[in-house]
Parts: C-alpha cells; structure tokens; sequence
C-alpha cells in the first residue's frame, strides 16, 4: 500500500516572510491548486498543542485552506513555523504557528490572516483570555469557536458563537425529539417535572447546555429539577452517556450502548416504547468541522446559554 503525501516543514520563518516560506513550500508539492477557502486561527497553549495540532489536521480544505494555530505561553522572542499539512485527495492547507506571548501574537496574527474569506476563530485552551487578544480577534472574526460557559462568552449578533460541546450534542438532542414525534408522546411533554443527566467524564458543561435547551422546550425557569452525573459509557470527556425524564406515571429514558447505538426506554401509563437510534461519537476534528460548516446561531442555543449559566 502506497504512502500517503507527508507533511512538508516546520521551516522556521518570520512574519514578514511567512508567505514567500510558504510558496517555496508549495512549489515543492507540485501541487497548482490551492485552497483559499477562509482562516481558523487558534489559540493555546503548549499543554494543549498537540491536541489542537491533531484536531486541525482531521479539517478538510474547504473549511478552512489556512491554519494558524498562535501559542500564548511562548517565552523570549517571537517563533514562526510555517508547513503544509496533507489532506484527503492530494491536497495540503497551509499551517503557520506562532509562539510567543499574548502582547507579542495581538500584532503578530492579524498580517497573517488571509484576506477576503470567513475567518474562524477558536480558543483551544482551558483557562480564560487575559488581555486584548481574543477581542482583537473576534473583531474580525465571521465565527468564534469556545467552550463558553467556561470563557463567559455570552451569544453575539456580531459574529456566531460556536460551542463545541453544544454541536456534539446535537444527535442527542435529535434523539429525544424523536421520542415526542407521535402526537400522543407529544402530549407527555407537560407531565415531566425532573431529569437527570448523564455525562462522560468530569466535564459537565455540555450537558448543562444540554439541560438547558430541555428545560427551555419544557417552559421550565430554571434547572432546579436537573441532577449532572458523571458516568462511564465508552464516549470522549464531556459527552453525554444518558438522559432521564421522570414524572408522575411517566419514565423516558436514553442510554448510551454498544458503539454508537443508544437505547430508548419510554413508559407513560399502559404504553411502553423501547428502540435504539444511532448517535456517533464525534472527534474534537469533527465537531470542529461540523460548525465551521454548520454555524449554529438562533434562540435556543441562547435561551440554553442562559439557563446554563445560571447553574454555575
């Protein structure tokens, strides 16, 4: 079996240089068609580089034809690799990192952003943005990418708020609505009073999202009447393993299976409904891709944000 293209570079090189690196580069693919399909830049930190670098090489070219990933706890004076990282078909996106400080990457980043095409930015680091750097970004930026309950990062009608562990919960929240598609199940709704929550790992934040937009369709003011648990279902930190809906007479409940299948349980009086519907696990690359495809901005992600919020 034939090799696929590798990775050409790092080659160290400066800002002021960064596109003529790049070009020597590209003469070297052969390769005469390039993607200018819009800017993802991302910040981080060292702890977290390799994660990020992983997820971002999972991308596909059209989403984004160039990378740059800025990492903010560089010491000394400003680093600058450019590379061309391959992607499916033969085709390579162009990939420049920066290391330095936030001071340092405010002046440095925007020459690098490719002009006229969508710019995403996405904050791949865990702890809160201290300084002006992510608002210079968001600026200029068509989509910010967060975790934004963690960040604070309130919904905004100057660009679309994107939060990652909303989007992997969208075959969930599919799942459910599935389960009040008959007329009769849909009667149902008013009688659930409590739910509780189900998700992988210590990260619960997705699923306080998620809480969030059930408690919004339900008419609910507050979380009051959701239980968070952590559990153990074979899914990636932070997604969700199951969700129970209780009220009087009346238990739904979604479980996470074998591979991606989860199990649905849903008894109301006489009636009783069991089935399983697909609901894939989702890499960090493929949640990345799903929104920079699929930006998802309207009221309920913001009515689910606000309700969220308010439980921490």
């Amino acid at each position: 079996m034939t090799a696929g293209p590798s990775t050409l570079g790092p080659v160290d090189t400066t800002v002021r240089k960064a596109q003529t690196t790049l070009d020597e580069l590209w003469t070297a693919t052969r390769v005469e068609t390039r993607a200018y399909t819009g800017n993802i830049i991302a910040l981080t930190v060292k702890k977290h580089l390799r994660r990020v670098q992983e997820a971002l090489a999972g991308l596909e070219g059209r989403y984004a034809g160039r990378q740059i990933i800025g990492v903010m706890d560089g010491g000394g004076d400003l680093m600058v690799q450019a590379s061309l990282v391959p992607q499916q078909g033969g085709l390579y996106v162009e990939r420049l990192t920066l290391e330095a400080n936030q001071a340092q990457l405010q002046g440095a980043i925007l020459p690098l952003i490719r002009p006229a095409t969508v710019n995403h930015v996405w904050w791949g680091a865990d702890r809160r943005p201290g300084g002006p750097l992510l608002a210079e970004l968001t600026e200029m930026a068509d989509q910010v990418i967060v975790d934004s309950l963690t960040l604070d990062m309130a919904p905004s009608r100057h660009y679309a708020l994107a939060d990652l562990g909303w989007s992997r919960s969208a075959g969930w929240r599919e799942a459910l609505a599935q389960v009040f598609d008959t007329p009769d199940a849909a009667r149902q709704l008013p009688r659930v009073t409590g739910m509780t929550v189900q998700h992988a790992g210590k990260k619960d934040l997705p699923a306080r999202l998620f809480a969030g937009f059930v408690a919004d369709t339900l008419g609910w003011r507050d979380l009051r009447g959701v239980t968070f648990q952590s559990a153990r279902c074979g899914r990636e930190n932070g997604d969700l393993c199951g969700i129970e809906l209780r009220g009087e007479g009346l238990n739904i409940a979604l479980s996470a299976a074998d591979g991606d299948l989860v199990r649905i349980e849903a008894q109301w009086d006489d009636v009783r409904r069991d089935t399983e519907v697909t609901v894939p696990s989702m890499s960090l690359a493929q949640g990345l891709a799903r929104v920079m495809a699929r930006p998802e901005r309207g009221e309920v992600f913001e009515h689910a944000w606000a309700l969220a919020k308010e439980t921490l």
